[in-house]
């Protein structure tokens, strides 16, 4: 259900919660709830090593366990995802999975297959509540945060596709997670960074991927992003600009109205100077909206000399809207005024966007 212009939702509406699953918690717990169904505690180390270094959910396959405890154990591994679609481009590398949850609610994950990299775009909500209306995702308002596993379970799943020798190139393994799929991550808070500790963690606590490979995107809830700061996770913050006025970002970032852009930019030099990591400021280029060379000057003269990196995304259409990419003179106009600047810039690589998959796009439709 979409939301009236520029109406914001902080709060996902109340609905069942998925089972219970090992990636919910942490390895204390893990032991804990092991020690509850009536197993010796070290089952735990056992069930994790099985989910997170071998990929596999078949208890019936993990001989290490006595055949009765099994079936008792599969009570901490319930399916989460079950695939809807799978679309796939650039030769099979990049592939869009739409995914629906117990309760019906869907979500998509993109996975993209790069000579030196595999990235991960999850989902951290089913839908958004932050209503930006070049997004795809924003414009269907919020359905419900998802868990903890639920998000793991897209990465493990990735990786179990790599392993398998899925994904054209041969066995590999996801070595970036980015939070740039459906929902706004910091939003959903609690889950999002138990997903990220079990991503970064070393098996069997989780699946070992480095923090640096991490990416937590936000339209700028600056106390959450002062949250994370302090979490000691150093994970690369994505700060969705998008406009370097308020005047433009009340309307195309509708946070805005709540922190104003000194504001989040402020949050952000903090958060780069407690955890030493360049900030990747994100700002779609769309046509005759935010393309200005003037806006181009602006964003420089707020950025310039800081820990930080300008990703510019063409804007990827999605249906019904308004709005397109700048024309390419205007992108490298806007480039040229960045880097005279001094600000580290690029353009993202616009993968994935023939099957929807690509940033802003994700809509989650049967």
């Amino acid at each position: 259900m979409s939301q009236p212009p520029g109406q914001l939702t902080f709060v996902a509406p109340r609905r069942a919660k998925p089972a219970r699953h090992l990636a919910d918690l942490s390895m204390a717990d893990r032991r804990a709830a092991v020690a509850e169904l009536g197993e010796k505690a070290f089952r735990a180390d056992q069930l994790s090593r099985h989910y997170f270094e071998r990929l596999t959910t078949d208890v019936s396959a993990m001989t290490d366990l006595p055949a009765g405890s099994r079936e008792k154990l599969a009570a901490l591994l319930p399916s989460l995802l079950t695939p809807v679609r799978e679309l796939t481009t650039d030769g099979g590398t990049t592939r869009k999975t739409l995914w629906r949850l117990f309760d019906g609610a869907l979500v998509e994950s993109v996975l993209m297959r790069y000579p030196d990299r595999v990235t991960m775009c999850v989902s951290s909500q089913a839908g958004c509540g932050m209503n930006c209306p070049f997004c795809a995702t924003g414009q269907a308002g919020l359905t419900r945060n998802m868990s903890t596993a639920e998000i793991v379970e897209q990465v493990v799943a990735g990786a179990r596709a790599l392993a398998a020798g899925e994904v054209p190139g041969g066995p590999g393994r996801v070595s970036n997670v980015v939070f740039m799929g459906m929902g706004e991550p910091l939003a959903n808070y609690k889950q999002v960074i138990g997903a990220v500790r079990r991503l970064v963690e070393p098996a069997p606590h989780g699946l070992g991927i480095s923090a640096r490979g991490v990416t937590v995107s936000t339209v700028g809830l600056v106390p959450a992003i002062g949250k994370l700061a302090d979490e000691g996770l150093p994970v690369t913050l994505a700060l969705s600009l998008h406009a370097p006025d308020d005047e433009l970002r009340d309307t195309l970032v509708p946070i805005n109205t709540r922190w104003k852009v000194a504001e989040v930019l402020d949050a952000a030099w903090a958060y780069a100077a407690r955890t030493k990591r360049r900030v990747s400021i994100e700002y779609a280029l769309i046509k005759d909206v935010n393309d200005h060379e003037w806006r181009a000057d602006l964003l420089g003269k707020l950025v310039k000399n800081k820990l930080v990196h300008v990703n510019l995304i063409p804007l990827n259409p999605t249906p019904g809207s308004k709005w397109t990419a700048s024309r390419p003179e205007d992108e490298r106009a806007f480039v040229r005024r960045l880097e005279f600047h001094g600000v580290p810039v690029t353009v993202r690589d616009t993968r994935g966007r023939e099957i929807d998959g690509a940033c802003g796009q994700l809509a989650a439709a049967e």
